[in-house]
């Protein structure tokens, strides 16, 4: 299985892509060698009223007019060129941050020479998902892409900005990641870039030309950071460092959310060394910048595209997993532009679904209604916001739905399915020794404090942390007396944002598949409240976890509408002994139309001791032809451990079924060779 994985990265086609290091080399050759209310805090354009909205669009309606004009023409490189360079799976652990371990030469000189944003924050903790929010300007949540590889689609007029600048003169360039989470990806793709390819660069624009140029670095990616095993790491990582520049695990200060053993002393030396590695990369394109004489014509973004790729990192919604580093060069000719002078930090929230309309406004282009973003920079930079927001969905295949906001003090974590765990098994992530060390640890018991906040067999309902007193979010105060206003406040705030955005992860993915049928979208599907009534499909996902809910959730079992129905089922499940009543119910429900409903009925049971006739479902619907539905029956399967033995032959045809179909079917396919091979212990 491993040898697999890697070659897709985590994943799947457009990382493969991102790996073709002859191609980047070619390009770049210092590069990888691989490659409401204000209250409410809602950050929406309606928040900031109409009327200043009406008023910048009819200007940047008149200067896109100007700009257009033959006499303007000639001023068209005038215009700032704009330079992104990304770095995968990264929180702020540079030592222009104070991270006193880090040997960040590089970025430490960028940021002496630009402005360092200290509360920028990705929408989700996982690539896809984040990608699709920043190509877009709209959250992932509320156009049904929150799914790591769902592959829905997205109506036309949704584009991507980099759309908007090519048709407003600029050269566009993707080297070379895309990752959108889109069905129609190729089409979106073509749309945005001039060239989107592992030889894209700004020198492939005309004479004069502004460009906007995109640079992914691989390096500190979770596979390099801790699922590559050792001796690969050293060839494609360790090799490129000079002893000096290595960390020594012996000095390795170690978090409070890790134990303190000499597997996490090794994985926090390696993901340093990882940054180190991508340091010097991204030296070398700031250097090939400058070369070219463009570093006085050209904005530089460097940021990391969601939290580090450790455990309690990556896929998680503390600050570990949604908080990155984002530093803002502006050269002399554009300071007007600048958010403050160079070597200075600014504490703004930032969030990506800020960054699309903040390049439109910077290049004099307008951003769309549909963008929900406030731009942060440029002439129309709006107020600054009181919050971000984070979602956390399905990665791979492993389910779970939470949603975080976070002000400029205060964290605050819904999560709905409370019964799983932060580190619920994952095949891909399950690679990391250090990984399965605390997986050990945790079965031995031998976890306590900090760690437990990651490893523990279930997720708090609620989560509450006071980030200037407890800046690595271990002590949960949502039970705190003393916290019961910024509770209520907190909660409020997303309560509002996930109902005015149209959150759009309510459904599960075969309900959505069903209903927008083969012309929908999952965005037209959650803005039409008959069809997805979401005020009544978050009350039923939010008596998930308490006990007290049985009865409720008994009748809501017997609900006309198939997602409040699941998420009664899902809570029952969930409820345990404590659903005993439920028992005739939860019969009746394994014979649903709808196959979600019937497979949390079925573990349900399972769990309860009558599995003959549960497992016999589950073993039926992971014959499903639909590969979202049978991922739902094998996940449910491999959680119930032992007691799905009996059911074990026909998940092994179904492995060897999976295995055939990945070269045709792609990520779903190996989704589910995951979750089978883990059950399986192959």
């Amino acid at each position: 299985m491993r040898a697999h994985i890697q070659s897709t990265g985590s994943r799947g086609r457009s990382s493969r892509t991102a790996e073709r290091a002859s191609g980047l080399r070619a390009a770049w050759p210092d590069a990888a060698s691989d490659v409401s209310p204000r209250e409410a805090c809602l950050p929406t354009r309606r928040s900031r009223g109409a009327q200043p909205a009406r008023f910048c669009a009819w200007i940047w309606l008149l200067l896109g007019f100007f700009l257009g004009h033959p006499a303007f023409a000639a001023g068209l490189e005038e215009r700032p060129n704009i330079l992104w360079i990304t770095a995968e799976d990264l929180c702020p652990n540079l030592g222009c941050y104070g991270d006193e371990y880090a040997r960040t030469p590089s970025l430490d000189a960028f940021a002496r020479e630009s402005v360092r944003y200290t509360r920028a924050f990705a929408t989700a903790p996982v690539c896809s998902p984040a990608r699709s929010c920043l190509i877009t300007g709209m959250y992932a949540t509320s156009l049904g892409t929150q799914r790591l590889r769902s592959r829905f689609p997205v109506p036309k007029e949704i584009r991507g900005f980099a759309a908007l600048l090519r048709e407003s003169g600029y050269y566009t360039a993707n080297n070379v990641k895309t990752d959108y989470n889109l069905r129609n990806e190729p089409a979106f793709i073509r749309d945005c870039w001039d060239e989107s390819s592992a030889g894209a660069h700004w020198r492939g624009r005309r004479q004069g030309q502004p460009f906007f140029a995109v640079v992914n670095l691989m390096t500190t990616h979770q596979s390099r950071a801790s699922a590559w095993p050792a001796d690969e790491f050293e060839r494609g990582v360790g090799a490129r460092l000079t002893p000096g520049e290595r960390h020594d695990p012996a000095r390795a200060p170690l978090p409070p959310y890790y134990p303190d053993t000499p597997e996490a002393r090794r994985a926090w030396a390696r993901y340093h060394d990882c940054i180190t590695a991508m340091d010097r990369e991204a030296g070398a394109l700031l250097q090939q910048l400058a070369d070219d004489g463009l570093a006085g014509n050209t904005i530089v973004f460097f940021f990391g595209d969601n939290g580090m790729g450790l455990p309690r990192g990556k896929r998680c919604l503390w600050d570990t997993g949604l908080q990155v580093p984002l530093l803002v060069r502006v050269p002399e000719k554009f300071r007007a532009l600048a958010p403050g002078a160079p070597g200075g930090s600014t504490d703004r929230l930032v969030s990506f679904v800020d960054f699309a309309p903040t390049v439109l406004s910077l290049c004099g282009a307008p951003a769309p209604a549909s963008m929900q973003g406030i731009a942060f920079l440029g002439p129309a930079a709006g107020k600054p916001r009181d919050c971000v927001f984070g979602a956390r969905d399905r990665v791979d295949e492993a389910f779970d739905l939470s949603r975080s906001v976070r002000d400029p003090r205060y964290l605050y974590i819904r999560n709905f399915m409370p019964h799983l765990s932060w580190m619920q098994p994952e095949a891909y992530s399950d690679q990391a020794a250090f990984r399965r060390e605390l997986r050990r640890l945790a079965a031995e018991d031998k976890l306590a404090g900090g760690p437990l906040t990651y490893a523990a067999p279930r997720k708090p309902i609620e989560e509450l942390y006071d980030t200037e007193a407890d800046p690595h979010q271990i002590r949960n105060l949502s039970a705190s007396p003393d916290h019961a206003a910024v509770l209520e406040r907190m909660r409020a705030a997303l309560n509002a944002w996930i109902l005015s955005t149209r959150d759009a992860g309510f459904l599960t993915e075969p309900q959505v598949r069903e209903r927008i049928g083969a012309a929908g979208t999952p965005l037209d599907l959650a803005r039409d409240p008959a069809r997805y009534p979401l005020a009544r499909l978050l009350k039923a996902a939010g008596s998930v976890g308490r006990p007290e809910a049985a009865g409720l959730q008994l009748k809501m079992l017997r609900d006309p509408d198939d997602g409040v129905r699941y998420w009664a089922a899902v809570g029952l499940h969930a409820a345990g002994g404590a659903a005993e009543a439920a028992r005739a119910a939860l019969r009746d429900a394994i014979e649903d139309r709808s196959p979600v409903v019937r497979i949390e009925a079925a573990s349900a049971l399972a769990r309860m001791g009558e599995d003959r006739d549960a497992l016999g479902l589950l073993a039926r619907d992971l014959q499903a032809g639909e590969p979202d539905v049978a991922l739902h029956a094998a996940r449910s399967l491999q959680l119930l451990g032992d007691i799905a033995r009996p059911a074990w032959p026909a998940m092994r045809e179904a492995l060897e079924r999976a295995r055939r179909d990945e070269p045709a079917v792609g990520d779903p396919a190996m989704f589910l060779r995951f979750s089978l091979e883990s059950a399986l212990g192959q």
